[in-house]
């Protein structure tokens, strides 16, 4: 791979030769937005990830989008339209003023999924950031399509969750349906990406794969035998794991069972949800990998050469966000970031050491070698039951999405165990430690 710093960036390049078209979606308002004091989610990282990416001039190595804000019409194609007429008209005065019952109708409250000002329209660019992903994709006119605001993977059909609204991904694979007749779902936040799961349970035509923390923890899905039901069985696909999970640990697992997916399956499109709540550090994540083990998902991936959304997710140390969501980038255009950071407006989040890449924790990987082993060969051995390579019947395909790219270069089992978060009182940054 080449380098890149301060200074600017070499050509992209990667380990198997090929050069990759990258688009990536930013809507410059997007750090605007702030769900309330001391809430966890902060969409401010996705500016400081950008912030980054600018000052490692991995801008110029990007195809730089604005994304066209999702339509009502476009959620419905996934949501119901009663949620969605919610969605655009609830206000925080509004939601308080509502009656328990019916403020519980959609699951929206003043904890995990508050109403804040601008609630829609955060909806509607990151939505349209992944409905864009996947229009570039289905045009050919990229390789690989990122979008750090997308990834919101917790959403349902008609009610909000995890500080998740809109399920941005679900509508993202929607319009890649329309173009191939399957599509390979790959979650590596540390929270189940049951949204997304749920969605696609019965059919054959999206396989879901989640690597997540399970066990008292939110969601409380993604049990190893949840495997999908009718057309779709034994194309759900959950991998449960334990705290302290670690880069070796995590790449141990991941080669091996995407390899065989990828065999297997032969997905004509991959989606990969990049939640950085699996990073050692996260205020509410308990894994324990670094950027790299992070990111290692992302390149193997990547060298399949098959048409690639790269979207974000949860992540709660915005530092580490950033700082994760930038080298993702440089990784897709291929690209190794000077691990020094350059001067940036948010040098001071990345103190004392201000360097890009992060240490792993002095923590133990309650994941024993015997215990991953074993899930490892029973996966393996389950996606053999899977037909090789599904059929889809003939069908008129769905007309395709007016093009939501405005392209402009930018410079700057289903229990409920409790809430994702519980009101750390912990809001502010920069931090240390």
């Amino acid at each position: 791979m080449g380098t890149v710093g301060e200074a600017g960036a070499s050509l992209p390049s990667s380990s198997d030769g090929t050069k990759r078209r990258v688009s990536y979606f930013y809507e410059p308002t997007i750090g605007d937005y702030y769900y309330k004091q001391g809430h966890p989610m902060k969409p401010h990282r996705i500016r400081m990830a950008h912030n980054l990416i600018v000052h490692y001039r991995l801008h110029r190595l990007l195809e730089i989008c604005q994304p066209f804000p999702a339509s009502t019409a476009d959620m419905c194609r996934f949501h119901s339209e009663d949620y969605v007429d919610f969605l655009s008209s609830v206000t925080p005065e509004m939601l308080a003023s509502l009656s328990s019952e019916n403020a519980d109708t959609f699951k929206l409250d003043n904890s995990d999924c508050p109403a804040f000002d601008g609630l829609f329209q955060f909806c509607q660019a990151s939505a349209g950031g992944s409905l864009g992903a996947a229009v570039k994709l289905n045009r050919g006119d990229a390789d690989i399509a990122i979008n750090w605001a997308g990834g919101l993977h917790h959403a349902k059909k008609s009610e909000a969750s995890g500080f998740c609204y809109v399920n941005d991904i679900v509508l993202g694979i929607l319009e890649l349906l329309k173009h191939h007749a399957r599509v390979l779902y790959v979650d590596i936040d540390i929270h189940h990406g049951d949204g997304v799961e749920e969605a696609f349970y019965t059919t054959d035509r999206v396989m879901t794969v989640s690597f997540h923390k399970y066990g008292n923890f939110f969601p409380g899905s993604g049990d190893i035998r949840s495997i999908g039901c009718d057309e779709g069985k034994y194309y759900a696909m959950n991998v449960p794991l334990s705290e302290g999970m670690n880069d070796d640990s995590f790449r141990g697992l991941f080669r091996p069972i995407i390899q065989k997916v990828m065999e297997v399956y032969q997905p004509g499109a991959v989606v990969l949800q990049c939640g950085a709540d699996s990073l050692a550090g996260d205020r509410i994540g308990c894994f324990n990998l670094t950027l790299k083990g992070h990111a290692d998902c992302l390149q193997f991936l990547r060298s399949f050469n098959v048409p690639l959304m790269v979207l974000g997710g949860g992540g709660y140390t915005m530092r580490n966000v950033a700082r994760c969501w930038c080298y993702e980038t440089a990784v897709a255009v291929g690209v190794e970031p000077e691990n020094k950071l350059p001067y940036n407006e948010y040098y001071e989040y990345f103190g004392p050491d201000y360097t890009l890449h992060i240490e792993p924790k002095k923590t133990v990987n309650k994941n024993s070698a015997r215990y991953l082993e074993a899930l490892k060969n029973t996966l393996l051995e389950r996606i053999t039951k899977k037909q090789h390579v599904p059929s889809v019947q003939f069908q008129e395909r769905p007309p395709d999405t007016d093009s939501p790219v405005q392209e402009e270069e930018a410079e700057d089992s289903r229990n409920n165990i409790g809430p994702l978060w519980n009101g750390d009182p912990y809001d502010s940054e920069p931090e240390q430690g």
